[in-house]
């Protein structure tokens, strides 16, 4: 059953991927293209996992584990630039 299911998922991911990469391109705004950004993260680590399913390997989901503290972190930065003008007081 997984074997049929995983294609179709990993392709709603990959078009969510190249939709959050236009907002990202395209964004009118600094906070659009920081969300696009986040959500970029997001579809990144969902196919590292999918990815980790369909190969039957655990090396995957801990490269997810990677990006996701990464993709936390930028998101927070990028934010915290946006309130105050600068990242470090």
């Amino acid at each position: 059953m997984t074997a049929a299911v995983l294609p179709w998922v990993v392709a709603a991911f990959l078009i969510a991927f190249l939709f959050a990469a236009i907002r990202l391109v395209r964004g009118p705004s600094l906070p659009d293209r920081i969300l696009a950004l986040d959500t970029l993260y997001v579809n990144a680590m969902a196919l590292l996992i999918l990815s980790g399913v369909l190969l039957d390997t655990a090396l995957y989901f801990e490269a997810a584990l990677i990006i996701s503290a990464l993709g936390f972190i930028g998101t927070v930065v990028m934010a915290k630039f946006i309130v105050r003008g600068k990242i470090i007081e």
